[in-house]
């Protein structure tokens, strides 16, 4: 799908406002003299732009309750919000999820978290109750409610020349679908809280609101999502002892796997009634590994249906699950939802937050591989986070507070906006890893890089958690082309200072070193580099290489039968040598290889889910292909472009001659392989 391309400044040489960023003067980086007179510990940080991402599509956040509570403040806090997250000198956000509110019947009081009451956009007749749910009908316009969530449209139509991509998003039907009849889920949990016999009407629901939605503000929404964390036990209603409801305290439905299929199933044609061009969008599961589960789950026909993938990062393992089945599958992957404390109570200034924040986007970024990364929502209620909210010590949710219960009366001055520390370290990202450029492979794992849109330039982020100063390398010698004049300037934030630019540091032997100060973030510009250097890919044609297990410590052998595939001693013998050709020349990490052994020229191929070395006879299909994964450790996976399964050793085994098998991807040890180039 085509992506409009929006024109930021930020955060460059010429572009920082005394207004959000403090010490806007150029800050004199450290002598080499004085570096080493510290004595500091050291690290090199190698960007690699030979393993290279899809274009970036960018930062992203929900409007949800912010946006439902803010949206008919005063013009001049909704203003300097505004400024705080699309501006240029803020957050510089350019994606936005619209969440398509269920709504609680109209005689239900209230009861969820401020701003947690999303309108609904369908219109109840007189004297309806909860008791009343067969009475709406997607085809009658009197069923409908156009001017609702009149709050969270306001944020739409002020933010829509800043977004390049809309996304539309349900955290539960309305109830009248619901089992229980409350949005906030069912009365057990674990139960699918949406009633089966509703599927075609949520459906119609979410096709309808997305479809009025883009007529009324005249965008154009490029996906939806029906779910929102559905496979868990998250969501539930409690009753008081009058009946009436008292939690949960937001909107939730938990939908599993099987009833997922069936809302994908009827949302695809919905969307084609509605006349509205978005893909499907799925399943905004908690972490990787519930999404892994319910997706395998999945018919090829149901992910045939979903265009792009999005799943939250609140539990982290098996990101690289997810990052190696999106390859598989061929589908924009999304990070679409994550947020967080990362602190000991309420604090604008303490650095924990804000380096929990950057450490968490890089790791997303690192693991995940994702075309783009969303916050939950960057404003939080101030009262509820304060000391006394929803902990004793208050929280750090958010990086942006302010009162969701300011009036039409209140001005900046009663109804005052904090930023923390994260607002700052996340806009070390945002303002130098932009829409359209390329994230690359790294290896220091508190580090994230990428290449500019151009191809010209490139920028790296770094996170130093620790409390000591460190010398920061960075090592340039993977780019083809490093300029006589080529540079990296640092831009800190600190507990001193928010995005302070130092002096640029001239290029020397390809490597730049600045000290960076102890629990800081420093994103690195850099200036006159391109190309790829001649050796800096793993995998080159013509070359020969050994595969040798993480888990096991031995190497892909080829069998005395020379079919069947085994793991060996690495002894680099011609069994254990594979040659490699790209299949998909310039593809960037989706990039496809061929593997042939020197044996008898086999391709390593998957039949019946079994690697073997095939004779190279006819046609090449997608089953002797691979796409090969890192996180920048060293250590790869194979993915089968046929199968989607993994290259691993079964049942981990580690003894002499056990056999060479495929499987899902799990992030196994055992489906890491460390390549080695033995070419003579």
């Amino acid at each position: 799908m085509a992506r409009r391309t929006r024109n930021r400044r930020l955060l460059t040489a010429a572009g920082l406002t005394a207004a959000l960023a403090t010490g806007a003067a150029l800050i004199p980086g450290p002598t080499s003299a004085a570096a080493r007179a510290a004595d500091l510990p050291s690290v090199t940080v190698r960007p690699d732009p030979s393993y290279q991402q899809e274009e970036f599509e960018g930062w992203g956040t929900s409007l949800v309750w912010f946006a439902n509570a803010t949206g008919d403040y005063p013009p001049r806090i909704r203003e300097k919000l505004a400024q705080l997250l699309f501006g240029d000198d803020g957050l510089a956000l350019n994606i936005a999820r619209y969440n398509v509110g269920g709504g609680n019947a109209p005689d239900v009081k209230d009861y969820l978290r401020a701003g947690g009451a999303v309108e609904g956009w369908w219109k109840a007749p007189a004297g309806t109750t909860r008791e009343d749910t067969d009475w709406w009908d997607a085809e009658d316009p009197a069923d409908w409610n156009d001017d609702a969530d009149a709050t969270q449209r306001w944020w739409v139509d002020r933010i829509k020349k800043d977004i390049t991509h809309w996304e539309t998003f349900s955290n539960s039907p309305p109830w009248f679908m619901t089992v229980s009849g409350y949005v906030s889920g069912g009365f057990d949990a674990t139960a699918d809280q949406l009633k089966t016999e509703s599927v075609d009407d949520f459906a119609a629901y979410l096709a309808g609101a997305t479809k009025r939605l883009e007529k009324a503000h005249g965008i154009k929404v490029d996906t939806v999502d029906p779910f929102n964390e559905p496979n868990t036990n998250y969501w539930s209603t409690r009753l008081g002892a009058d009946g009436e409801p008292v939690g949960g305290r937001q909107e939730g439905a938990h939908i599993g796997p099987e009833l997922q299929e069936k809302v994908l199933h009827a949302l695809a044609p919905a969307l084609k009634k509605a006349k509205t061009r978005a893909e499907i969008s799925a399943m905004d599961e908690t972490n990787p590994s519930v999404f892994a589960q319910n997706w395998n789950t999945y018919s090829p026909e149901t992910r045939d249906l979903v265009g792009q993938m999005n799943v939250h990062t609140y539990g982290t393992g098996q990101r690289t699950t997810v990052r190696d089945i999106a390859k598989a599958e061929d589908k924009r992957l999304w990070m679409s939802e994550v947020e967080g404390d990362w602190g000991d109570g309420q604090s604008f200034t303490d650095m924990r937050p804000g380096l929990g924040l950057a450490q968490r986007i890089v790791d997303d970024l690192r693991e995940l591989e994702p075309r783009a990364w969303v916050f939950w929502q960057p404003v939080e209620d101030y009262d509820n986070m304060k000391p006394g909210g929803e902990s004793a010590k208050g929280g750090n949710w958010g990086e942006i507070q302010l009162p969701f219960g300011c009036t039409a009366e209140d001005t900046l001055e009663t109804c005052p906006i904090y930023t923390n520390t994260k607002f700052d370290t996340a806009r070390n990202f945002t303002h130098f890893i932009k829409p359209g450029d390329r994230l690359i492979k790294v290896d220091d794992t508190s580090s994230a890089a990428a290449v500019t849109r151009n191809g010209k330039g490139a920028s790296l982020v770094h996170v130093n958690s620790t409390t000591e100063a460190r010398n920061v390398t960075v090592d340039l010698s993977k780019f083809r082309h490093v300029s006589r004049n080529a540079t990296v300037t640092p831009v800190v934030t600190s507990a001193d200072g928010k995005l302070e630019r130092h002096r640029a540091v001239k290029v020397t032997d390809r490597a730049a070193t600045f000290a960076v100060p102890a629990q800081s973030v420093t994103s690195f510009e850099v200036k006159g580099v391109s190309g790829v250097a001649e050796d800096a890919p793993l995998l080159r044609k013509g070359h020969t290489y050994t595969l040798t297990g993480v888990q096991s410590g031995k190497a892909v052998t080829v069998a005395d039968d020379g079919t069947n595939l085994v793991i060996g001693t690495g002894d680099d013998s011609v069994s254990q040598q594979w040659r490699v050709s790209a299949v998909r020349p310039d593809d960037g990490v989706r990039e496809r290889y061929e593997f042939t052994s020197p044996v008898n020229g086999g391709r390593l191929t998957v039949r019946d889910d079994v690697p073997v070395a095939e004779p190279a006879t006819g046609k090449r299909d997608p089953a002797a292909e691979w796409i090969v994964s890192t996180t920048g450790d060293g250590t790869w996976t194979l993915v089968n472009a046929a199968t989607g399964r993994l290259l691993e050793v079964g049942g981990q085994a580690t003894h002499e001659g056990a056999a060479v098998t495929t499987w899902q991807p799990n992030s196994g040890s055992n489906q890491r392989w460390t390549v080695t180039d033995v070419t003579d």
